[in-house]
């Protein structure tokens, strides 16, 4: 039986957010972000990007672009209210639903077509989260993941695209290659060079010869490039926290060491959520000592999942919270107030040079395991007293 996915993304979700707290807004080229030198755009406004706009780029050279932009700088905890609004819509009505991010989802509603028509169930429920949040979304609806995702983006904005059961590649065809998910500037670089422009193109060339030109990711941009992709729908559950701790070998009062450990264990934390597409608004330092005594503290922020920011709160946390006279036998970390975004939309003043040196550390860190690259500063933890 063909499986029937849906895949629903929120339309320049901060942007629309924004709108509905500020309508005389709309219309006007919105940049959320930091206006600053170091700030980054995390979303724009339609009207914004006819000038070139886009997230992830300098707010620098948005303002270049466009020097009559509006800048609104992010507020995550409205945005995350609104996500589990649409969320708790979806949680009602789907069997299976997965959050992919804070503003996209997707579902699993196959089967239903025995009792209801799909396309007029997805209808029907997009009508209904554009009522009840008041937020524009667009849907895709197809055999899997990877098509109705792409459907998606073509409806946008604030459309829906069926594409029926058997029609996937010819409705792939025709497409640029950069539509498929997840092919980035280098892969179409590539590709371009080799004469596949489309993925139609792509689609029939033979899986041996994308594999010499990729490497092992060929054979899956194969596929999908095909139509194919068994990848399940996931189901939700909410995580609260993520947590890590050391028992040291040796009781320590080594502050320089019981440093390193802490800005270590917050470097690798901070890649688990961004892997996870997690954010993080409190920190936890916990001590326990050779008496077995334990203490903790933490401290509440704008939503993260920055080293940076965590390492500059973490040390500071560890010396308001540790009595000097005594030997430390364990120390912990845990990020909890957990919500679903990714990073480029976390620090809205964060610096372009930071997201793409944390987007290289990742793609090490994923391909080659979380300790092929780490910063100096958490390299060294020699456990002396």
């Amino acid at each position: 039986m063909d499986r029937s996915i849906i895949h629903m993304d929120l339309d320049s979700f901060f942007v629309s957010v924004e709108l509905l707290r500020r309508p005389e807004l709309k219309g006007k080229p919105l940049i959320i972000g930091g206006s600053s030198e170091r700030g980054v755009v995390a979303s724009c406004s339609y009207e914004a990007r006819k000038f070139g706009i886009h997230s992830a780029m300098s707010s620098q050279k948005a303002k270049k672009l466009c020097p009559e932009a509006i800048f609104v700088r992010g507020d995550m905890q409205e945005y995350s209210k609104y996500s589990k609004i649409v969320r708790q819509i979806i949680h009602d009505k789907a069997p299976v639903y997965e959050q992919a991010s804070i503003d996209e989802f997707y579902l699993d509603i196959t089967g239903m077509d025995r009792f209801f028509g799909i396309l007029k169930w997805t209808t029907e429920l997009r009508e209904t989260i554009i009522k009840e949040s008041g937020l524009p979304i667009s849907c895709g609806l197809s055999v899997n993941k990877v098509v109705s995702k792409i459907a998606t983006g073509l409806s946008k904005p604030n459309g829906l695209l069926y594409v029926p059961a058997g029609t996937e590649k010819a409705f792939l065809a025709p497409l640029p290659i950069e539509k498929i998910p997840m092919v980035g500037k280098k892969t179409t670089e590539i590709l371009h060079q080799a004469g596949i422009f489309d993925i139609g193109t792509l689609s029939n060339t033979p899986a041996v010869q994308i594999e010499k030109l990729l490497g092992q990711h060929g054979q899956g941009l194969w596929k999908r490039a095909n139509g194919i992709d068994l990848s399940p729908v996931e189901p939700y559950s909410e995580r609260k926290s993520i947590s890590t701790e050391t028992t040291f070998g040796e009781d320590s009062t080594n502050v320089p060491m019981l440093h390193a450990t802490l800005l270590q264990m917050v470097e690798e934390l901070c890649f688990s959520l961004r892997k996870k597409n997690f954010l993080t608004g409190c920190l936890t330092v916990k001590i326990k000592y050779s008496n077995f005594e334990k203490e903790t503290r933490q401290c509440s922020f704008s939503y993260t999942s920055s080293d940076d920011v965590l390492m500059q709160k973490i040390t500071g946390l560890f010396d308001a919270l540790y009595n000097k006279r005594k030997h430390v036998r364990l120390i912990g970390v845990k990020l909890s107030n957990l919500v679903h975004g990714n990073y480029q939309i976390s620090l809205f003043e964060d610096s372009e040079k930071n997201q793409n040196l944390y987007a290289a550390m990742d793609a090490i860190r994923t391909k080659f395991g979380q300790d092929a690259v780490k910063r100096a500063i958490g390299k060294k933890t020699g456990q002396g007293k």
